[in-house]
């Protein structure tokens, strides 16, 4: 809360501003330059938006609400790089904000006499092979909590009551999909998130594939509705709880965080709109107005990141950082040409789990296609002799 957008990006200067500077002061400009264009603020889009919404308000019903039970949870589902940690995260402080605002500061439930660390929303990230003594330990870690020696019902008591002590509201897990119920560890993980949801805290579970992943039955997704479709139970099988397979879709609201498409008017002017107040965020030396959203530029980048957000500002990322190398202060697609995004750019996203995206290939121009070598005066040696 007290880091949130601290940061304060360089100053924009041209380039007869930057030539007056000393060299140490050009220096310290350009390290000050390449620490903003690493950190490009999370900008919204129609999709990102949509999220933001659904995931404060299914909190903010929860955290104001005065009835025991079971709070609805949500599910956060998209392609790898979108966005969907930074949406979150931003709609988490939002609403952390205007509950501490409200509150004083305090927790209005805290003991009397005590003095409780207060922690409205809480944010963990599943381990890549959980268990239920690891999810909780990750949990723990976030609290602060001492849980050497616990066993598993331990365990699940001490989250229990560290999540009533802090005053915890809203609990997110991210990369939820490293679950992948083939284990028998994995469903008792998923056993102890709705046993979790009984604590009176808004669960976000956040990850890749969830329709497809088996935390919720094999689902698709409606294009005109715009939301994930989960069919009915059609029989039993072998399951002595014949409802125990419709829980979590009963108790989780998801929505998907897309990419920017290019299959409407309206679509390709948002991604226009997102070019634009990404340029206004460089700190080159040339006027930066027009120099992503102009021209052939969109349609470039379009097809350099498949409209994904992450892709988009690791492209632009590195791009800025050879033009100030190169002193061109410039972005085009020459230069842009010259810069390949990895999966070594992402290395926090686990790729067995399906979390790094697609990174499409550069595609080269098409060059002059060159005349064959005329072959008649070549010598192919002895053996050519004796096989005629």
């Amino acid at each position: 809360m007290q880091t949130r957008d601290t940061f304060v990006p360089a100053p924009v200067l041209d380039r007869s501003q930057f030539l007056r500077m000393t060299p140490r002061r050009r220096r310290l400009h350009d390290l000050h330059r390449l620490a903003t264009h690493s950190s490009l603020p999370v900008l919204s889009s129609p999709m990102s938006d949509a999220v933001a919404w659904l995931v404060k308000a299914r909190i903010e019903d929860g955290a104001y609400s005065h009835k025991a039970g079971i709070r609805t949870g949500v599910m956060v589902n998209g392609g790898g790089a979108q966005g969907k940690t930074e949406t979150v995260c931003a709609a988490l402080a939002a609403f952390e904000a205007d509950w501490l605002e409200v509150n004083a500061f305090m927790d209005p439930q805290a003991m009397p006499g005590t003095r409780d660390l207060l922690a409205p929303v809480a944010y963990v990230r599943c381990p890549v092979k959980a268990t239920p003594v690891s999810t909780c330990q990750r949990i723990l870690d976030f609290f602060g909590e001492d849980y050497k020696n616990m066993r598993q019902e331990d365990l699940i008591r001490t989250v229990s009551a560290a999540i009533a002590a802090h005053g915890t509201k809203a609990l997110v897990i991210d990369d939820i999909t490293r679950l992948k119920l083939h284990r028998e560890s994995d469903q008792d993980v998923l056993d102890l998130l709705l046993e979790v949801m009984s604590m009176s805290v808004t669960l976000i579970l956040v990850g890749v594939g969830i329709p497809l992943s088996g935390l919720l039955r094999r689902g698709r997704f409606d294009p005109v509705a715009r939301q994930w479709l989960i069919p009915p139970v059609r029989d039993r099988g072998r399951s002595p709880n014949p409802e125990a397979s419709t829980q979590h879709e009963r108790r989780f609201e998801m929505v998907e965080l897309n990419p920017f498409s290019y299959d409407s008017s309206a679509e390709i002017n948002a991604w226009g709109d997102h070019l634009v107040r990404l340029e206004q965020n460089l700190r080159l030396l040339n006027d930066t107005e027009g120099m992503l959203s102009s021209g052939p530029m969109p349609e470039y980048l379009y097809a350099r990141t498949n409209g994904v957000v992450g892709l988009l500002e690791k492209l632009i990322q590195r791009g800025c950082r050879l033009a100030i190398e190169e002193q061109s202060e410039h972005l085009d697609v020459s230069l842009l040409d010259r810069c390949q995004v990895s999966p070594t750019d992402m290395p926090d996203l686990d790729a067995e789990s399906g979390e790094q995206p697609v990174i499409p290939p550069v595609r080269k121009a098409p060059g002059r296609k060159k005349k064959p070598r005329n072959t008649t005066f070549d010598d192919f040696g002895p053996a050519a002799e004796d096989a005629g």
